[in-house]
């Protein structure tokens, strides 16, 4: 039996303004229209330090939630419009 591969991309966007991480997810593959998904992160005004790569990765990870939720309710629509339930 031949193994089918089918290559999804997932592109992270990041930037930076005034204390306000903003990440952008894209997924892109050949099988439908790319989803994309936002999250931020924001630096608190008691925080000691500005450090961008923190509110980067938290801003990235709730992306990459919002991306993962989103692609959890066409699957679970597609699984419904497969089966009728």
């Amino acid at each position: 039996m031949e193994l089918a591969t089918t290559r999804w991309d997932v592109h992270v966007f990041l930037s930076e303004r005034d204390g306000t991480s903003h990440a952008e997810a894209r997924l892109l593959s050949s099988r439908r229209q790319s989803l994309t998904a936002t999250g931020t992160a924001r630096l608190a005004p008691t925080d000691p330090v500005d450090v961008a790569e923190v509110g980067f990765e938290l801003a990235a990870a709730r992306a990459l939630i919002g991306l993962g939720e989103k692609l959890l309710r066409i699957a679970e629509e597609d699984v419904s419009a497969l089966t009728g339930t």
